[in-house]
């Protein structure tokens, strides 16, 4: 059974890779000309956000501190 420790690296290495994914179908929005192809990267992309905040929201109800940097960063 994971530890809370590797509990919030399994998350924090998921935040990673779904931003990197945004990154990359924002890349391919951005290059290729075709309408429907960007609908469905929007779309893509889109979900890909939704996991993201899913991802900040279960850090930062199971990190203390990190969860406090949110409300009292510079």
């Amino acid at each position: 059974m994971p530890t809370r420790s590797e509990d919030l690296e399994f998350a924090r290495q998921s935040l990673v890779e779904e931003l990197q994914a945004t990154d990359w179908y924002q890349q391919r929005i951005d290059k290729t000309d075709d309408e429907t192809l960007k609908k469905v990267l929007s779309h893509n992309r889109d979900e890909e956000k939704e996991h993201i905040a899913m991802l900040i929201e279960w850090i930062r109800a199971n990190d203390e501190v990190q969860n406090k940097m949110f409300d009292e960063h510079d």
